[in-house]
């Protein structure tokens, strides 16, 4: 049982870290449009636009920046935070 935990404990990190890096990644990207070879850019679109896609339907835009990155990566953090919270102490 504790190596289940432990499996669990390590998924939602590199998961969370995973998000977070794609997310740097797409702001980059935005910042200096540049083509990335072996369909990285799209595969980056794919993976960060069903994350930042709802919340920037909820936010306004504030003067033409979108904050939907920031808003994600915040909350990518309390909810990886919170499942790890959730999850039984390993002795």
């Amino acid at each position: 049982m504790p190596f289940l935990i432990l499996f669990i404990e390590a998924f939602i990190n590199v998961l969370s870290q995973a998000l977070t890096v794609a997310i740097f990644a797409r702001v980059l990207l935005s910042w200096m449009p540049a083509k990335l070879p072996w369909g990285l850019g799209d595969f980056l679109f794919s993976i960060t636009e069903p994350i930042l896609a709802p919340i920037r339907r909820a936010l306004p835009f504030a003067g033409g920046m979108d904050f939907s990155p920031l808003i994600a990566l915040i909350g990518i953090q309390i909810v990886s935070s919170i499942l790890l919270r959730i999850l039984p102490p390993t002795l």
